[in-house]
């Protein structure tokens, strides 16, 4: 209750409740991705759907009341112009492919579903669930079943989400506030797909890994600066802003397929603006300085990289089915810092009730 009270005096407006964002880490996950079908239908049946997912969560939670079942929502720019009117969230925009000594790619998907619990039937009910109700108007991009590998490592073996920011730090890092009124309670997240050259990097000395995170792999402490490579994987995401240290929550995920010898890490960050994990990304993929990428690249390859805006549980909870958005032109152009002209629409219908987002 604490926590929650926090998390609305961030926000400009007490009534809006945030989804899920900083959600407690679980032992398992779903990141499923999908598009929306071409037909108008569809875009109906998903905003229908936008009200409807907390009675989802609540009816699949209710099967276990500890297994801290969680889903959030989030949809990309080129969707959000089509299921919505109004104002646009001030920097939601195509994720943009970054090429240096790597490439972090661009690839499509329309809604995010970040599914997680502490059981992984939970999750996977409910991604049944979802997919049951949206069947036929959506299709599916990517879907990823993340777990929990020994005590909170990645496949590489190093302790991942260390750093991550907790309690009111962690809703500062992610919670939009009056700097983007209108969408206050949102959050941006930015989803990457890795795969590990395993065989590659466990070929290399451990003081070898070490230096290109940044940590001891046994105990998982910081290497000391004197000692750390500028080039440390743990250094280039460290974003620094006036003095203050800007913060994004992660949610990263170790995922495996044994029959395709695919291993990797599915990367998920959470921020109140996506320009703070779009430069750690620059700094990883082109270096900083140009050239001084990040090692770790070397062994890790980025397949997927979208960007998506999460709305505030309460906005969901009053979309409105019949309301469309009108027909799209063209792909949207971005500028950084743009907005949409608004025209003091939503695009949201009546209350159905504060149900909270459990």
């Amino acid at each position: 209750m604490r926590l929650q009270n926090r998390v609305n005096q961030e926000s400009s407006a007490l009534s809006v409740i945030p989804q899920p964002v900083f959600a407690q880490l679980t032992r398992a996950a779903i990141f499923l991705v999908v598009t929306v079908n071409s037909g108008p239908e569809d875009a109906a049946i998903v905003r229908a759907f936008c009200g409807d997912l907390a009675a989802l969560l609540r009816a699949v939670g209710f099967r276990d009341l500890k297994g801290g079942l969680s889903c959030v929502m989030a949809f990309s720019s080129g969707a959000w112009d089509r299921l919505f009117v109004g104002p646009r969230p001030k920097e939601l925009h195509p994720f943009q492919e970054i090429r240096g000594r790597h490439h972090a790619v661009s690839t499509p998907g329309d809604i995010l579903f970040h599914i997680r619990a502490r059981r992984m039937d939970l999750c996977f009910e409910l991604a049944m669930q979802i997919m049951a109700r949206l069947n036929g108007s959506v299709s599916r991009v990517d879907e990823v079943h993340g777990f929990t590998y020994f005590d909170d490592r990645d496949l590489i073996g190093f302790v991942d989400g260390t750093e991550n920011p907790a309690g009111q730090a962690a809703i500062e890092a992610t919670i939009i506030g009056e700097e983007d009124a209108a969408f206050a309670g949102g959050s941006y997240v930015l989803v990457q797909k890795y795969l590990h050259d395993l065989q590659g990097w466990n070929a290399l000395p451990v003081e070898e890994q070490e230096r290109i995170i940044g940590r001891t792999k046994l105990a998982d402490i910081e290497l000391d600066d004197a000692l750390k490579p500028a080039a440390a994987h743990n250094a280039l995401t460290t974003i620094v802003e006036d003095g203050r240290q800007l913060e994004i929550v992660r949610d990263n995920m170790p995922f495996g397929d044994l029959s395709k010898g695919e291993f990797g890490t599915y990367f998920i960050g959470y921020a109140r603006s996506p320009r703070r994990i779009e430069q750690m990304l620059m700094n990883m993929f082109v270096g900083r300085p140009p050239g001084n990428y990040d090692r770790l690249l070397d062994f890790s390859r980025a397949i997927t990289g979208t960007l998506f805006f999460v709305p505030s549980a309460t906005f969901l909870e009053n979309v409105a089915a019949d309301t469309a958005a009108p027909p799209a032109v063209g792909p949207p152009s971005f500028k950084p810092g743009g907005q949409s002209p608004p025209d003091g629409s939503l695009g949201i219908g009546s209350l159905k009730g504060n149900r909270g987002n459990e």
